[in-house]
Protein backbone atom coordinates (compact mmCIF):
# COMPACT_ATOMS: atom_id res chain seq x y z
CA UNK A 1 0.00 0.00 0.00
CA UNK A 2 1.55 3.53 -1.12
CA UNK A 3 -0.49 6.59 0.35
CA UNK A 4 -0.15 9.22 -1.87
CA UNK A 5 -0.48 13.18 -1.49
CA UNK A 6 -3.75 14.24 -3.36
CA UNK A 7 -4.51 16.98 -5.56
CA UNK A 8 -7.22 19.28 -3.28
CA UNK A 9 -8.97 20.04 -6.21
CA UNK A 10 -9.35 17.11 -7.71
CA UNK A 11 -12.90 15.59 -6.55
CA UNK A 12 -13.78 13.98 -3.78
CA UNK A 13 -13.31 10.19 -4.72
CA UNK A 14 -12.12 7.69 -2.07
CA UNK A 15 -8.35 7.52 -1.55
CA UNK A 16 -5.56 7.45 1.28
CA UNK A 17 -4.73 10.60 3.48
CA UNK A 18 -0.76 10.67 3.34
CA UNK A 19 -0.31 11.83 7.44
CA UNK A 20 -0.45 9.06 9.43
CA UNK A 21 -0.82 10.36 13.22
CA UNK A 22 0.42 8.56 15.95
CA UNK A 23 -1.45 9.04 18.61
CA UNK A 24 -5.16 9.08 20.33
CA UNK A 25 -5.15 12.50 21.66
CA UNK A 26 -8.64 13.86 20.57
CA UNK A 27 -7.17 17.41 20.56
CA UNK A 28 -4.51 16.22 18.16
CA UNK A 29 -6.87 14.68 16.06
CA UNK A 30 -9.75 17.60 16.28
CA UNK A 31 -7.14 20.15 15.30
CA UNK A 32 -5.70 18.35 12.38
CA UNK A 33 -9.72 18.51 11.32
CA UNK A 34 -10.70 21.89 11.88
CA UNK A 35 -7.56 22.78 9.80
CA UNK A 36 -9.21 20.61 6.95
CA UNK A 37 -5.83 17.89 7.32
CA UNK A 38 -6.92 14.47 6.44
CA UNK A 39 -5.29 12.24 8.66
CA UNK A 40 -5.23 8.12 10.06
CA UNK A 41 -4.54 7.42 13.41
CA UNK A 42 -2.35 4.66 14.93
CA UNK A 43 -1.72 5.37 18.86
CA UNK A 44 0.98 3.23 20.19
CA UNK A 45 1.35 2.57 23.73
CA UNK A 46 4.91 2.30 25.20
CA UNK A 47 6.60 2.78 28.72
CA UNK A 48 7.24 5.96 28.51
CA UNK A 49 8.80 6.02 32.08
CA UNK A 50 10.88 3.62 31.10
CA UNK A 51 12.23 5.79 27.98
CA UNK A 52 12.65 8.46 30.29
CA UNK A 53 14.07 6.77 32.65
CA UNK A 54 17.12 4.91 30.01
CA UNK A 55 17.04 8.25 28.82
CA UNK A 56 18.11 10.16 31.88
CA UNK A 57 20.42 7.55 33.01
CA UNK A 58 22.59 7.82 29.67
CA UNK A 59 22.47 11.30 30.20
CA UNK A 60 24.26 11.05 33.43
CA UNK A 61 25.58 14.91 34.62
CA UNK A 62 23.80 16.74 31.74
CA UNK A 63 20.17 16.01 32.12
CA UNK A 64 17.52 16.31 29.38
CA UNK A 65 15.83 19.65 29.51
CA UNK A 66 11.71 19.03 29.42
CA UNK A 67 11.88 20.34 25.69
CA UNK A 68 14.36 17.46 24.91
CA UNK A 69 12.53 14.77 27.04
CA UNK A 70 9.06 15.47 24.95
CA UNK A 71 11.02 15.25 21.60
CA UNK A 72 12.11 12.16 22.28
CA UNK A 73 8.89 10.25 23.47
CA UNK A 74 7.36 11.96 20.02
CA UNK A 75 10.21 10.25 18.02
CA UNK A 76 9.61 7.00 19.62
CA UNK A 77 5.81 7.18 19.07
CA UNK A 78 6.35 7.97 15.26
CA UNK A 79 8.83 5.31 15.12
CA UNK A 80 6.72 2.45 16.75
CA UNK A 81 3.66 3.61 14.46
CA UNK A 82 5.79 3.31 11.26
CA UNK A 83 7.14 0.11 12.52
CA UNK A 84 3.54 -0.95 12.86
CA UNK A 85 1.57 0.29 10.12
CA UNK A 86 1.70 -1.20 6.07
CA UNK A 87 3.81 2.11 4.96
CA UNK A 88 3.59 4.57 2.57
CA UNK A 89 2.85 7.22 4.95
CA UNK A 90 4.26 10.48 6.43
CA UNK A 91 4.20 9.50 10.10
CA UNK A 92 3.71 12.42 13.21
CA UNK A 93 4.39 11.60 16.56
CA UNK A 94 3.95 13.75 19.94
CA UNK A 95 4.26 14.15 23.50
CA UNK A 96 3.20 16.97 25.66
CA UNK A 97 4.90 18.20 29.20
CA UNK A 98 3.89 21.07 31.91
CA UNK A 99 6.99 22.43 33.26
CA UNK A 100 6.39 24.84 36.58
CA UNK A 101 9.37 26.02 38.19
CA UNK A 102 11.80 23.66 36.28
CA UNK A 103 9.83 20.58 37.53
CA UNK A 104 7.67 18.47 34.78
CA UNK A 105 4.49 17.94 35.62
CA UNK A 106 3.09 14.85 33.69
CA UNK A 107 -0.52 12.84 33.64
CA UNK A 108 -1.81 12.55 37.17
CA UNK A 109 -3.83 9.84 36.68
CA UNK A 110 -5.16 9.49 40.05
CA UNK A 111 -8.01 12.17 41.17
CA UNK A 112 -6.14 12.68 44.67
CA UNK A 113 -2.87 13.87 42.53
CA UNK A 114 -4.83 15.78 40.11
CA UNK A 115 -6.12 17.72 42.78
CA UNK A 116 -2.28 18.09 44.77
CA UNK A 117 -1.44 19.33 41.35
CA UNK A 118 -3.94 22.03 40.52
CA UNK A 119 -3.74 23.48 44.35
CA UNK A 120 0.38 23.60 43.57
CA UNK A 121 -0.35 25.21 39.77
CA UNK A 122 -3.43 27.43 40.44
CA UNK A 123 -2.71 31.29 40.13
CA UNK A 124 1.15 30.47 38.85
CA UNK A 125 2.24 30.46 35.06
CA UNK A 126 4.04 27.15 33.40
CA UNK A 127 5.59 25.78 29.77
CA UNK A 128 3.71 23.33 28.08
CA UNK A 129 6.28 21.83 25.84
CA UNK A 130 4.86 19.60 22.55
CA UNK A 131 7.40 17.71 20.93
CA UNK A 132 6.67 16.63 17.46
CA UNK A 133 8.44 14.29 15.45
CA UNK A 134 8.40 13.44 11.72
CA UNK A 135 9.26 10.22 9.59
CA UNK A 136 8.94 10.34 6.20
CA UNK A 137 7.77 6.52 5.24
CA UNK A 138 6.31 7.64 1.67
CA UNK A 139 7.66 5.36 -1.16
CA UNK A 140 10.40 6.69 -2.97
CA UNK A 141 8.42 7.18 -6.45
CA UNK A 142 5.96 9.31 -4.30
CA UNK A 143 8.58 11.82 -3.31
CA UNK A 144 9.61 9.82 0.12
CA UNK A 145 13.04 11.24 1.69
CA UNK A 146 13.30 8.89 4.83
CA UNK A 147 13.55 11.50 7.18
CA UNK A 148 13.10 11.50 10.31
CA UNK A 149 13.18 14.49 12.47
CA UNK A 150 11.48 16.78 14.94
CA UNK A 151 11.63 19.85 16.86
CA UNK A 152 9.61 21.00 19.85
CA UNK A 153 6.76 23.91 20.44
CA UNK A 154 6.36 25.34 23.59
CA UNK A 155 4.15 27.98 25.05
CA UNK A 156 3.82 29.94 28.77
CA UNK A 157 0.28 29.74 29.92
CA UNK A 158 -1.04 31.26 33.40
CA UNK A 159 -3.41 29.39 35.04
CA UNK A 160 -6.80 31.10 37.35
CA UNK A 161 -6.44 30.84 41.29
CA UNK A 162 -9.03 28.39 41.34
CA UNK A 163 -11.07 27.93 44.42
CA UNK A 164 -10.69 24.54 45.92
CA UNK A 165 -14.68 23.80 45.20
CA UNK A 166 -13.43 24.50 41.77
CA UNK A 167 -10.96 22.02 41.50
CA UNK A 168 -12.58 19.26 43.50
CA UNK A 169 -15.33 19.54 40.42
CA UNK A 170 -13.07 19.92 37.94
CA UNK A 171 -11.40 16.66 39.29
CA UNK A 172 -14.33 14.75 39.52
CA UNK A 173 -15.17 15.01 35.76
CA UNK A 174 -12.28 12.85 35.21
CA UNK A 175 -11.00 15.32 32.71
CA UNK A 176 -7.37 15.65 33.64
CA UNK A 177 -6.52 12.93 35.20
CA UNK A 178 -5.09 11.54 31.34
CA UNK A 179 -3.40 14.43 29.52
CA UNK A 180 -0.13 16.15 30.37
CA UNK A 181 -0.60 19.00 33.27
CA UNK A 182 -3.68 17.82 34.35
CA UNK A 183 -5.48 20.15 31.98
CA UNK A 184 -7.25 20.75 28.72
CA UNK A 185 -7.82 24.31 27.49
CA UNK A 186 -10.38 23.09 24.74
CA UNK A 187 -12.69 21.32 27.10
CA UNK A 188 -14.28 21.85 30.91
CA UNK A 189 -10.66 23.15 31.99
CA UNK A 190 -10.79 26.36 29.07
CA UNK A 191 -12.00 28.43 31.58
CA UNK A 192 -9.12 28.06 34.03
CA UNK A 193 -6.29 29.18 31.85
CA UNK A 194 -5.93 33.06 31.95
CA UNK A 195 -3.79 33.47 29.55
CA UNK A 196 -1.27 31.85 26.59
CA UNK A 197 1.72 32.78 25.10
CA UNK A 198 2.66 31.88 22.18
CA UNK A 199 1.34 29.25 19.37
CA UNK A 200 -2.11 28.41 21.17
CA UNK A 201 -2.50 25.08 19.21
CA UNK A 202 0.65 23.97 21.36
CA UNK A 203 -1.26 23.58 24.04
CA UNK A 204 -3.54 20.56 22.82
CA UNK A 205 -0.16 19.04 21.32
CA UNK A 206 0.17 20.01 17.95
CA UNK A 207 1.80 23.59 16.46
CA UNK A 208 0.06 23.69 13.60
CA UNK A 209 2.53 26.13 12.39
CA UNK A 210 5.82 23.50 13.38
CA UNK A 211 3.83 21.25 11.54
CA UNK A 212 3.77 23.32 7.97
CA UNK A 213 7.73 24.07 8.37
CA UNK A 214 8.77 20.28 9.38
CA UNK A 215 6.44 19.45 6.05
CA UNK A 216 8.44 21.96 4.07
CA UNK A 217 11.66 19.93 4.97
CA UNK A 218 10.67 17.18 3.43
CA UNK A 219 9.22 19.13 0.28
CA UNK A 220 5.37 18.72 1.37
CA UNK A 221 3.36 21.99 1.43
CA UNK A 222 0.44 21.40 3.75
CA UNK A 223 -1.71 22.08 1.28
CA UNK A 224 -1.27 19.48 -0.16
CA UNK A 225 -2.57 17.64 3.39
CA UNK A 226 -5.97 19.13 3.35
CA UNK A 227 -9.06 17.74 2.63
CA UNK A 228 -10.86 17.85 -1.39
CA UNK A 229 -13.66 20.52 -1.06
CA UNK A 230 -16.83 18.77 -2.16
CA UNK A 231 -18.23 22.14 -3.99
CA UNK A 232 -21.82 20.04 -3.33
CA UNK A 233 -21.69 19.69 -7.21
CA UNK A 234 -23.20 15.90 -6.88
CA UNK A 235 -27.01 15.42 -6.72
CA UNK A 236 -27.95 14.92 -3.04
CA UNK A 237 -24.45 16.28 -1.99
CA UNK A 238 -24.62 18.63 1.18
CA UNK A 239 -21.78 20.29 3.14
CA UNK A 240 -21.10 18.44 6.48
CA UNK A 241 -21.44 20.35 9.58
CA UNK A 242 -19.16 18.21 11.16
CA UNK A 243 -15.82 16.11 9.68
CA UNK A 244 -16.54 11.95 10.67
CA UNK A 245 -13.57 11.19 12.96
CA UNK A 246 -10.39 9.85 11.18
CA UNK A 247 -10.15 6.18 11.10
CA UNK A 248 -7.56 4.00 12.94
CA UNK A 249 -5.02 2.41 10.58
CA UNK A 250 -4.50 -1.23 11.46
CA UNK A 251 -1.66 -2.17 13.33
CA UNK A 252 0.01 -5.32 11.80
CA UNK A 253 1.95 -5.85 14.87
CA UNK A 254 -1.23 -6.97 16.45
CA UNK A 255 -3.65 -9.97 15.68
CA UNK A 256 -6.67 -9.05 13.56
CA UNK A 257 -9.95 -8.65 16.23
CA UNK A 258 -12.54 -11.78 15.85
Amino acid sequence: MSAAAHDPSAGVEEHEPLLLLASASAGRRATLAAAGIEHRTLPVDLDEDGILAAAREAAGDAPLAPAEEVLLLAREKALAATARSEGGYVVLGGDSMLEIDGEVVGKPHEPARAAERWRAMRGRTGVLHSGHWIVDDRDPEDGGTGATFGATASCALTFADLSDEEIDAYVATGEPLGVAGGFTIDGRGGPFVESVEGDPHAVVGLSLPLLRRLLADIGLGIHELWSPVDDGSAEGSAPEDDPAPAPDVPDRSRPAAD
